[in-house]
């Protein structure tokens, strides 16, 4: 998730990384081999493999009032391109003075029709009620991945009337494109077994929740088709197999909020996958997990391996708040790798990148090889 709270006293994410947070990244790409996490100061970190062959990074944090990007040919060495979305642009429709320096966060990127598009999540100011979350989805279009990017519309891509974040798009090998967003937590409390079990407790009157949906897409990117579809949610029962690693925030009296966020959707063989992201981005339990259907709009079912990334610091490791990730492809194709943030005991509070493997076994099973901080070989097919 987004929130930026590396607005650390505003200081700038575009300087330079420090010795002590990078010093695991100052071995990395030696020879035929890598080292996480790699020197990129992103959240929500999003990889763009282009036609070309080439990839762009984007995610929250290195631009104010936007987005920035970087590039790289083999997944390791990356190019810092600056800033290629700013908020100012003449359709921009968000408060870059609201809550967050306008929350410009989660971007993702696609190549369609020879054109770019930013699927990104802000702070909207059209806000009658001065909610403190106000957040809508907006789609901006580029001839490059390296920008500029200029909005569709002066305005988000819909309302559904509740703030809305994590915006993810699939486009289906029918034509047809479906977005995927996350209604956020905000002013959503919903009963549960937990929220009971966390109330008894004199913890928290209410538990806010996060839920994931979707909805089909018009072709030109301008509204949405039909009503959106609940996907995903926190588990209402407390024996449910999901529900211990999905409520850690709160069962550890870290929040009184159950996120199901960072939503990433594609298709393998017969099935649709969707990713996902649970707990306080800000802190040591943020994981992902995994559900699958045989549509895109579900229904999904959660898969009994989740989580497949956490944290690994009670096994001796160095890693805490895995979450939010994309996926791409080596540069040969054979290899799926997995792209999130997490942080560890040298970067401290500051969300770093992390690329590691991902398989789906032939009977379905999704899995990832990380965290990682061990040198690995790098990606199949890399120069």
């Amino acid at each position: 998730m987004k929130r930026l709270i590396h607005i650390l006293a505003g200081a700038s994410l575009m300087l330079t990384l420090s010795n002590k947070g990078f010093a695991q990244s100052e071995k990395q790409a030696t020879g035929a081999t890598y080292q996480n996490p790699l020197p990129v100061e992103f959240g929500d970190p999003y990889v763009l493999k282009t036609k070309s062959g080439k990839y762009y990074m984007y995610g929250t944090g290195g631009a104010k009032n936007g987005f920035a990007a970087y590039s790289s040919d083999d997944l390791i060495h990356w190019k810092n391109e600056g800033q290629v979305y700013y908020a100012s642009n003449k359709n921009g429709w968000s408060d870059s003075t609201a809550a967050w320096d306008g929350a410009y966060w989660a971007p993702e990127v696609y190549e369609h029709n020879a054109k770019f598009y930013i699927f990104y999540s802000a702070q909207w100011k059209d806000n009658p009620h001065h909610d403190l979350e106000n957040f809508r989805i907006g789609v901006a279009v580029s001839d490059s991945p390296t920008g500029p990017f200029t909005d569709l519309s002066n305005k988000p891509v819909f309302d559904p009337g509740y703030p809305v974040i994590d915006a993810n798009v699939l486009f289906d090998k029918n034509g047809r494109m479906f977005l995927y967003y996350s209604r956020c937590c905000y002013k959503h409390p919903v009963e549960s077994e937990v929220a009971a079990w966390a109330k008894q407790k004199g913890w928290y009157d209410t538990v806010e929740e996060s839920w994931v949906y979707g909805v089909e897409l018009k072709p030109d990117f301008s509204g949405v088709i039909g009503e959106p579809v609940l996907l995903l949610r926190p588990p209402v029962k407390m024996n449910d197999k999901q529900a211990e690693w999905e409520s850690r925030s709160v069962t550890s009296k870290e929040v009184n909020r159950r996120w199901t966020e960072g939503s990433v959707a594609f298709k393998k063989g017969n099935l649709y996958y969707m990713m996902y992201s649970a707990n306080y981005f800000g802190g040591k339990n943020y994981a992902v997990g995994y559900a699958t259907a045989k549509s895109p709009l579900g229904p999904f079912t959660k898969a009994a391996n989740n989580p497949v990334l956490q944290k690994n610091v009670e096994q001796g490791g160095v890693v805490t708040g895995t979450g939010h990730n994309s996926i791409t492809y080596s540069p040969d194709g054979k290899e799926m790798l997995c792209v999130y943030h997490a942080r560890t005991l040298a970067t401290g509070d500051q969300r770093v990148v992390f690329i590691d493997r991902m398989k789906i076994s032939k009977d379905g099973k999704l899995t990832v090889e990380g965290p990682t901080t061990a040198s690995q070989p790098v990606p199949a097919g890399s120069k």
